[in-house]
């Protein structure tokens, strides 16, 4: 059967791109099939794995968009936290189309997209795949969808990924966001909807990206909301970014030459005096076109406070003391309390919790208070690395192990943990035969790197984190009952920011260290206690240093918080949602207009009603 598949889609493919045939859908997927054909030579019949990349390798590639990696983090949990439930993965790629950043649902989906190597450090570049969501969205610089056997290779025509390309502050391709579902129960449609909520969060990162290159300056935010221009005090343009440019026509060289604002808009001058405030825009001929809002530069210099302590953690540091991380959230203090009566010895301790809730901070800290913080603290993230570089990355190997090996070998994690602590994140997402060996090591205080005659000596303290179910793992055989029980020796639970009865106070000690200079107003404050934060501290982090950024005259208000809307609920927005939210916003932009809402969604008028009655969402006129 599966060779009579690849050769229906074979025939199907060649038909289509040689023009025999027509093929109902996104005619740039045609185009992208004859790419294929012609410029790449590629054959849709070929089966094998994606090219992973080596461990040296990743890590270039990723020290390459560092930046990006940072920024974009907390949107990409946030994002995760919406689609993780209808089986999404979230990825983030470079500009050669590599995933350096994954994260992966829960169950089946997950086992299907790590089989198919749907994970870090593979390589999904349109000239070597063919037709995919990552390589053609990246080859285009356009989001696009594509949709099971819209694929170029049949392997691939299980997926369905939505893609958008990520740009810098001066619209330079950057990378790209990927959510893609193996789930065969959905249809086009609702995909089309999932790439909407994927574009809301890049637009998100790429205005983070922006006003982290221009802290000092004026930013003008354009009607539609996506272009920002960036000016100084003399309103001489430093600025733009892609939509801006293709908006304004700016150009490099106009940039560079500091032209003033006034060539390409005109504002309110009261902008000043009332930032932040909605203010008419009016083009060169002073004609009107839409209200425009400024935000003010950031004087004030970064304070200590926020260099010391993040969320996103900062390994080895000693300043996060466990006390301090408990806050007066009765549980996290009966567990610290648990926690200090056994720091100093050697049993495992296992962190569970959600995504951004402080895994990797709490880590550090146990390894900081322990009488083994004069060694190493050493960290992996099991779910951030290929499951062919982990065994060489973890339990080291020799000299001519295997090709691409270093001349001289490598030690491994373990072994440079040797007299400190080892904490192996996301450890649920460890690769069962990897399980094995580490048992082994836990069990016999060795390791044996790949091609060695002998084992090495350890003497590590595991502490391990999860966000997952282990004990659901080890009733359905994805993760061995002996190491669950052998790293499972203190385990302990951090709440979501939603549920932590210190949640007020906790806020407003982020604050302080995030923006120690400004003052949050009541309704602002009212948000942040009600939003449920999908992606916990980390999130909560950015959304403050960003309203730092923007907030006027020492005061953070609700239009500064970049939040994606609370959906009325306790827990993290769910897919749904997602989808009600978006449908909603794009009615709002249209007036209630269906048939302009279902062309702005690229959806029909009929699906649209489907969605609009199921979602239980008020719609206005059906104006043709």
């Amino acid at each position: 059967m599966a060779n009579l598949a690849t050769r229906s889609h074979v025939e199907r493919v060649l038909a289509v791109a040689g023009n025999a045939v027509t093929v109902e859908g996104e005619p740039r997927i045609v185009n992208s099939w004859k790419r294929c054909l012609v410029d790449h030579k590629l054959d849709p019949g070929r089966s094998g794995p994606p090219r992973t990349l080596l461990q040296s390798e990743l890590k270039v590639s990723a020290e390459r968009i560092d930046r990006l990696i940072h920024l974009a983090t907390p949107e990409l949990d946030a994002l995760y936290g919406q689609v993780r439930d209808a089986g999404y993965c979230v990825n983030l790629a470079d500009v050669d189309a590599t995933i350096l950043i994954s994260r992966l649902p829960d169950g089946e989906a997950a086992t299907i997209l790590r089989k198919w190597k749907v994970y870090t450090g593979s390589v999904f570049n349109e000239a070597v795949e063919g037709t995919n969501g990552l390589g053609t969205a990246l080859a285009e610089q356009r989001p696009i969808l594509v949709h099971r056997d819209e694929h170029f290779r049949e392997q691939w025509s299980m997926f369905s990924c939505a893609v958008v390309p990520v740009f810098d502050h001066a619209g330079h391709l950057a990378g790209a966001v990927n959510i893609t579902s193996c789930r065969g129960d959905l249809d086009r449609t609702a995909h089309q909807l999932a790439l909407v909520v994927a574009t809301q969060a890049v637009r998100r990162i790429e205005e983070a990206m922006f006003r982290s290159h221009f802290p000092r300056a004026w930013i003008a935010t354009l009607p539609g909301g996506s272009a920002m221009v960036a000016f100084d005090d003399d309103q001489c343009v430093l600025g733009a970014n892609r939509s801006a440019r293709d908006r304004l026509g700016l150009s490099d060289a106009t940039i560079e030459a500091r032209r003033p604002l006034s060539q390409f808009i005109r504002i309110d001058e009261d902008f000043v005096s009332r930032p932040d405030a909605a203010h008419m825009m009016r083009d060169v001929d002073g004609r009107r076109v839409g209200q425009v809002r400024v935000s003010r530069p950031v004087r004030a210099a970064s304070s200590p406070a926020q260099a010391r302590f993040r969320g996103d953690g900062l390994p080895g540091q000693q300043v996060a003391t466990l006390v301090r991380l408990a806050g007066s959230d009765p549980a996290l203090q009966r567990s610290v309390r648990r926690l200090s009566k056994v720091v100093d010895t050697d049993i495992p301790v296992l962190l569970h919790g959600e995504t951004g809730s402080g895994k990797d901070v709490f880590a550090s800290a146990i390894h900081a208070a322990s009488d083994r913080r004069r060694g190493r603290y050493v960290a992996l993230n099991c779910a951030a690395m290929p499951e062919s570089l982990i065994d060489a990355e973890l339990f080291g190997y020799e000299t001519g192990a295997f090709t691409g090996a270093k001349r001289d070998g490598s030690r491994g994690l373990i072994a440079q943990a040797d007299g400190g602590t080892l904490f192996l994140d996301e450890i649920g997402d460890m690769p069962l035969a990897l399980q094995t060996r580490l048992l082994r090591v836990l069990e016999n205080h060795e390791v044996l790197p790949l091609g060695a005659l002998k084992p090495v000596a350890v003497n590590i303290r595991l502490v391990s984190a999860t966000h997952r179910d282990l004990e659901a793992m080890v009733a359905d055989g994805t993760f061995r009952s002996d190491l669950y029980f052998r790293i499972r020796g203190l385990c302990i639970e951090l709440p979501a920011l939603r549920a932590r009865a210190d949640k007020v106070e906790l806020i407003e000690k982020i604050a302080a260290e995030e923006a120690p200079h400004l003052r949050i107003a009541a309704d602002a404050r009212a948000v942040l206690v009600r939003h449920p934060f999908p992606g916990n501290i980390r999130q909560l982090r950015h959304v403050l240093r960003l309203a730092a950024c923007t907030a006027e005259d020492g005061v953070i208000v609700e239009a500064d918080l970049d939040l994606p809307p609370c959906f009325g609920s306790t827990s993290a927005p769910t897919f749904e949602a997602a989808e009600r939210d978006v449908i909603t916003e794009a009615l709002r932009k249209n007036d209630g207009d269906v048939v302009k809402t279902a062309r702005a969604l690229d959806v029909s008028r009929a699906t649209l009603y489907r969605k609009i009655k199921a979602l239980n969402i008020a719609s206005g006129s059906d104006r043709s």
